[in-house]
């Protein structure tokens, strides 16, 4: 008599592969949220000064809370850039 296992849902293919970009940004969705061009987004991704992506082909894609991270760094960079210029004064 044969036993079926359990699934393990850990190794199971998922069933929709739109669950795979779940949380992650291209380009444009990006460019748009923060009201940004794409070309403003691509010089900053060659300076290296704008939120961390990765490259997968030609496609650029950001983790959504990679740039809430980095958008926190800046706000905290700016308020510590406002306490040592009043503190110059």
């Amino acid at each position: 008599m044969d036993t079926i296992s359990p699934i393990n849902t850990a190794t199971a293919a998922p069933t929709d592969d739109a669950d795979l970009l779940e949380g992650w940004l291209n380009r444009s969705e990006l460019a748009k949220e923060l009201t940004l061009s794409v070309d403003t987004l691509q010089r900053w991704e060659t300076r290296r000064v704008g939120p961390p992506c990765v490259r997968v082909g030609r496609k650029v894609l950001y983790r959504k809370e990679a740039v809430r991270d980095w958008l926190r760094e800046q706000e905290a960079r700016k308020a510590g850039q406002r306490g040592t210029a009043a503190g110059r004064r």
